[in-house]
Protein backbone atom coordinates (compact mmCIF):
# COMPACT_ATOMS: atom_id res chain seq x y z
CA UNK A 1 0.00 0.00 0.00
CA UNK A 2 1.20 3.58 -1.06
CA UNK A 3 0.77 6.28 1.26
CA UNK A 4 1.12 9.98 0.98
CA UNK A 5 4.36 11.92 1.75
CA UNK A 6 5.01 12.26 5.55
CA UNK A 7 4.91 16.28 7.28
CA UNK A 8 7.85 17.12 7.68
CA UNK A 9 8.89 17.66 11.15
CA UNK A 10 8.76 20.47 12.85
CA UNK A 11 11.81 23.23 12.20
CA UNK A 12 13.39 23.98 16.03
CA UNK A 13 16.11 26.28 16.64
CA UNK A 14 18.92 23.95 16.90
CA UNK A 15 18.26 22.41 13.41
CA UNK A 16 18.09 25.98 12.31
CA UNK A 17 21.57 25.96 13.94
CA UNK A 18 22.98 23.57 12.35
CA UNK A 19 22.44 24.33 8.70
CA UNK A 20 25.16 27.46 9.24
CA UNK A 21 27.34 27.12 6.05
CA UNK A 22 25.06 25.09 4.51
CA UNK A 23 21.63 25.15 2.76
CA UNK A 24 20.63 28.21 2.92
CA UNK A 25 17.68 29.28 5.43
CA UNK A 26 14.16 30.63 3.92
CA UNK A 27 12.24 32.93 5.82
CA UNK A 28 9.31 35.40 5.15
CA UNK A 29 6.94 37.14 6.95
CA UNK A 30 3.62 35.99 8.13
CA UNK A 31 0.78 38.23 9.96
CA UNK A 32 -2.86 36.13 9.11
CA UNK A 33 -3.59 32.11 9.03
CA UNK A 34 -3.99 32.38 5.26
CA UNK A 35 -0.49 33.63 4.57
CA UNK A 36 0.90 31.58 7.19
CA UNK A 37 -0.51 28.29 5.36
CA UNK A 38 0.82 29.36 2.22
CA UNK A 39 4.35 30.16 3.03
CA UNK A 40 5.13 27.19 5.50
CA UNK A 41 5.40 24.85 2.90
CA UNK A 42 8.11 26.43 1.76
CA UNK A 43 10.09 28.47 4.31
CA UNK A 44 11.96 27.36 7.38
CA UNK A 45 11.21 30.42 9.65
CA UNK A 46 8.47 32.58 9.43
CA UNK A 47 8.57 35.77 11.23
CA UNK A 48 5.40 37.23 13.00
CA UNK A 49 7.30 40.83 12.92
CA UNK A 50 6.69 43.79 14.53
CA UNK A 51 6.65 45.47 11.03
CA UNK A 52 2.65 44.22 10.76
CA UNK A 53 2.03 47.79 12.59
CA UNK A 54 2.86 49.20 8.99
CA UNK A 55 1.70 46.29 6.85
CA UNK A 56 -1.53 45.78 7.97
CA UNK A 57 -2.38 48.85 10.74
CA UNK A 58 -1.16 51.37 8.52
CA UNK A 59 1.21 52.86 11.27
CA UNK A 60 4.13 55.32 10.23
CA UNK A 61 6.19 52.87 11.88
CA UNK A 62 6.95 49.64 14.37
CA UNK A 63 6.97 52.01 17.19
CA UNK A 64 3.47 52.10 17.57
CA UNK A 65 3.23 48.04 18.25
CA UNK A 66 1.76 47.05 21.26
CA UNK A 67 2.05 43.06 23.07
CA UNK A 68 -1.11 42.50 22.51
CA UNK A 69 -1.02 42.83 18.66
CA UNK A 70 1.73 40.90 18.71
CA UNK A 71 -0.14 38.06 20.49
CA UNK A 72 -2.77 38.17 18.29
CA UNK A 73 -1.48 38.04 15.13
CA UNK A 74 1.03 35.53 16.22
CA UNK A 75 -1.92 33.15 17.44
CA UNK A 76 -3.26 33.96 14.02
CA UNK A 77 0.05 32.59 12.50
CA UNK A 78 0.71 29.82 14.74
CA UNK A 79 -2.83 28.57 13.52
CA UNK A 80 -1.22 28.26 9.53
CA UNK A 81 2.10 26.56 10.11
CA UNK A 82 2.66 22.71 10.07
CA UNK A 83 6.82 22.68 10.03
CA UNK A 84 8.42 26.12 9.52
CA UNK A 85 9.53 27.47 12.69
CA UNK A 86 7.45 30.27 13.92
CA UNK A 87 9.36 33.53 15.46
CA UNK A 88 7.69 36.35 16.88
CA UNK A 89 9.34 40.26 17.53
CA UNK A 90 9.36 41.56 21.04
CA UNK A 91 7.70 45.43 20.30
CA UNK A 92 9.24 49.00 21.25
CA UNK A 93 9.58 48.65 24.92
CA UNK A 94 8.81 45.27 26.09
CA UNK A 95 12.36 44.59 26.88
CA UNK A 96 15.02 47.32 26.71
CA UNK A 97 14.25 48.21 30.31
CA UNK A 98 16.10 45.13 32.24
CA UNK A 99 16.58 41.60 31.35
CA UNK A 100 13.84 40.85 34.20
CA UNK A 101 11.23 42.75 31.95
CA UNK A 102 12.44 40.96 28.80
CA UNK A 103 11.71 37.47 30.34
CA UNK A 104 8.75 38.13 31.59
CA UNK A 105 6.96 39.30 28.06
CA UNK A 106 9.10 36.46 26.01
CA UNK A 107 8.08 34.24 28.59
CA UNK A 108 3.96 35.66 27.85
CA UNK A 109 4.81 35.85 23.88
CA UNK A 110 5.87 31.96 23.87
CA UNK A 111 3.08 30.43 26.14
CA UNK A 112 -0.18 32.57 24.94
CA UNK A 113 1.35 32.25 20.94
CA UNK A 114 3.17 28.85 21.14
CA UNK A 115 6.09 30.12 19.55
CA UNK A 116 9.17 28.65 19.44
CA UNK A 117 11.60 32.03 19.67
CA UNK A 118 11.35 35.21 19.87
CA UNK A 119 13.69 38.24 18.35
CA UNK A 120 14.75 41.44 19.79
CA UNK A 121 16.53 44.13 18.22
CA UNK A 122 20.21 45.36 19.67
CA UNK A 123 23.75 44.43 19.62
CA UNK A 124 26.44 44.23 21.80
CA UNK A 125 24.15 46.64 24.55
CA UNK A 126 21.21 44.00 24.42
CA UNK A 127 23.85 40.88 24.66
CA UNK A 128 23.34 40.60 28.47
CA UNK A 129 19.58 40.37 27.77
CA UNK A 130 19.87 37.88 25.35
CA UNK A 131 22.11 35.59 27.70
CA UNK A 132 19.44 35.89 30.68
CA UNK A 133 16.46 34.88 28.18
CA UNK A 134 18.85 31.85 26.50
CA UNK A 135 19.75 30.75 30.09
CA UNK A 136 15.87 30.61 30.63
CA UNK A 137 14.80 28.18 27.91
CA UNK A 138 13.49 31.17 25.69
CA UNK A 139 15.38 31.12 21.93
CA UNK A 140 16.37 34.13 20.69
CA UNK A 141 17.27 35.47 17.00
CA UNK A 142 18.90 39.01 17.47
CA UNK A 143 18.79 41.34 14.78
CA UNK A 144 21.63 44.09 14.11
CA UNK A 145 22.13 46.47 11.35
CA UNK A 146 19.44 49.05 10.68
CA UNK A 147 16.64 47.96 13.77
CA UNK A 148 13.80 49.36 12.87
CA UNK A 149 12.58 49.98 16.64
CA UNK A 150 15.35 52.73 16.25
CA UNK A 151 14.82 54.52 13.16
CA UNK A 152 14.52 57.86 15.18
CA UNK A 153 18.18 57.71 16.53
CA UNK A 154 19.37 56.73 12.73
CA UNK A 155 17.73 59.75 11.46
CA UNK A 156 15.56 57.12 9.19
CA UNK A 157 15.83 54.00 7.32
CA UNK A 158 19.78 54.59 6.69
CA UNK A 159 22.14 52.05 5.63
CA UNK A 160 24.50 50.84 8.92
CA UNK A 161 27.87 49.83 8.92
CA UNK A 162 29.53 51.51 6.68
CA UNK A 163 33.56 52.67 6.81
CA UNK A 164 33.67 53.21 10.70
CA UNK A 165 30.42 52.12 11.74
CA UNK A 166 31.33 48.39 10.24
CA UNK A 167 33.70 47.61 13.17
CA UNK A 168 30.35 48.77 15.36
CA UNK A 169 28.45 46.46 13.37
CA UNK A 170 30.63 43.15 13.64
CA UNK A 171 31.30 43.69 17.73
CA UNK A 172 27.55 43.55 17.43
CA UNK A 173 27.11 40.17 15.69
CA UNK A 174 29.81 38.86 17.78
CA UNK A 175 27.98 39.56 21.13
CA UNK A 176 24.45 38.08 20.07
CA UNK A 177 26.56 35.43 19.36
CA UNK A 178 28.29 34.51 22.57
CA UNK A 179 25.25 35.72 24.47
CA UNK A 180 23.44 32.84 23.20
CA UNK A 181 21.07 33.67 19.94
CA UNK A 182 20.82 31.05 17.60
CA UNK A 183 20.35 33.71 15.04
CA UNK A 184 20.74 36.86 13.79
CA UNK A 185 18.99 39.38 11.28
CA UNK A 186 21.66 41.53 9.23
CA UNK A 187 19.38 44.47 8.07
CA UNK A 188 20.79 47.16 5.34
CA UNK A 189 24.44 46.78 5.83
CA UNK A 190 26.96 46.64 2.85
CA UNK A 191 27.65 43.91 1.09
CA UNK A 192 31.26 42.98 1.93
CA UNK A 193 30.32 43.72 5.98
CA UNK A 194 27.44 40.77 5.76
CA UNK A 195 29.74 38.96 4.05
CA UNK A 196 32.71 39.31 6.99
CA UNK A 197 29.46 38.53 9.93
CA UNK A 198 28.87 35.56 8.06
CA UNK A 199 32.54 34.47 7.94
CA UNK A 200 33.04 35.53 11.40
CA UNK A 201 30.40 34.40 13.91
CA UNK A 202 29.19 30.58 14.44
CA UNK A 203 25.32 31.29 14.07
CA UNK A 204 23.59 31.89 11.07
CA UNK A 205 22.81 34.72 9.65
CA UNK A 206 19.57 36.37 7.80
CA UNK A 207 20.40 38.95 5.70
CA UNK A 208 17.47 41.32 4.55
CA UNK A 209 18.92 44.18 2.12
CA UNK A 210 22.53 42.62 3.17
CA UNK A 211 24.12 39.89 1.15
CA UNK A 212 23.66 36.98 -0.69
CA UNK A 213 26.47 35.30 1.07
CA UNK A 214 24.35 35.09 4.70
CA UNK A 215 23.07 32.08 5.51
CA UNK A 216 19.50 32.59 4.92
CA UNK A 217 17.52 35.65 4.12
CA UNK A 218 14.05 37.46 4.63
CA UNK A 219 11.39 39.50 3.49
CA UNK A 220 8.45 41.00 4.39
CA UNK A 221 5.72 38.78 2.32
CA UNK A 222 4.15 41.84 1.54
CA UNK A 223 7.07 43.26 0.05
CA UNK A 224 7.85 40.49 -2.48
CA UNK A 225 4.18 39.83 -3.49
CA UNK A 226 3.79 43.66 -4.38
CA UNK A 227 1.20 44.45 -2.76
CA UNK A 228 2.07 47.80 -1.94
CA UNK A 229 2.37 50.07 -5.64
CA UNK A 230 4.36 53.07 -3.69
CA UNK A 231 6.49 51.19 -1.88
CA UNK A 232 10.01 49.11 -3.50
CA UNK A 233 13.23 49.31 -1.40
CA UNK A 234 16.47 48.28 -3.40
CA UNK A 235 16.66 44.92 -1.60
CA UNK A 236 12.96 44.30 -2.08
CA UNK A 237 12.93 42.28 -5.34
CA UNK A 238 9.21 41.89 -6.09
CA UNK A 239 8.05 37.78 -7.12
CA UNK A 240 4.78 39.39 -8.19
CA UNK A 241 2.69 42.48 -8.42
CA UNK A 242 -0.50 41.26 -6.51
CA UNK A 243 -1.22 45.01 -5.47
CA UNK A 244 -1.79 45.85 -9.32
CA UNK A 245 -3.68 42.86 -9.96
CA UNK A 246 -5.91 43.26 -7.07
CA UNK A 247 -6.37 46.94 -7.92
CA UNK A 248 -7.53 45.84 -11.50
CA UNK A 249 -9.78 43.22 -10.23
CA UNK A 250 -11.58 45.88 -7.44
CA UNK A 251 -12.16 47.97 -10.60
CA UNK A 252 -13.54 45.84 -12.62
CA UNK A 253 -15.99 44.60 -10.00
CA UNK A 254 -17.21 48.17 -9.41
CA UNK A 255 -17.78 48.83 -13.27
CA UNK A 256 -19.60 45.66 -13.40
CA UNK A 257 -21.83 46.53 -10.36
CA UNK A 258 -22.14 49.86 -11.51
CA UNK A 259 -23.57 48.86 -15.17
CA UNK A 260 -25.61 45.91 -13.44
CA UNK A 261 -23.89 42.99 -14.54
CA UNK A 262 -23.27 41.45 -11.77
CA UNK A 263 -24.59 39.66 -10.07
CA UNK A 264 -25.86 37.77 -12.90
CA UNK A 265 -27.88 34.80 -13.46
CA UNK A 266 -25.34 32.27 -12.26
CA UNK A 267 -24.93 34.08 -9.23
CA UNK A 268 -28.29 34.37 -8.26
CA UNK A 269 -30.82 31.60 -6.32
CA UNK A 270 -33.65 30.83 -8.20
CA UNK A 271 -37.09 31.38 -6.34
CA UNK A 272 -39.58 28.39 -5.52
CA UNK A 273 -43.42 28.28 -4.99
CA UNK A 274 -42.53 27.80 -1.53
CA UNK A 275 -40.38 29.99 -1.01
CA UNK A 276 -42.32 33.32 -2.12
CA UNK A 277 -45.70 31.93 -0.48
CA UNK A 278 -46.90 34.53 1.42
CA UNK A 279 -44.72 37.22 -0.04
Amino acid sequence: MTYGKAPAPPVTPPALMARKGGAPIVCLTAYTTPIAQLVDRHCDLVLVGDSVGMVLHGLPDTLGVTLDMMIMHGKAVRRGLKSALMVVDMPFGTYEESPEQAFRNAATLMRETGCGAVKLEGGAQMAPTIRFLTQRAIPVVAHIGLTPQSVHTFGGYKVQGRGAESQAVLRDAQAVAEAGAFAVVIEKVPDILARRITADIDIPTIGIGASVACDGQILVVDDMLGMFADFKPKFVKRYAELGTEADKAVAAYAEEVCARRFPAAEHVFGDTPTSVKGA
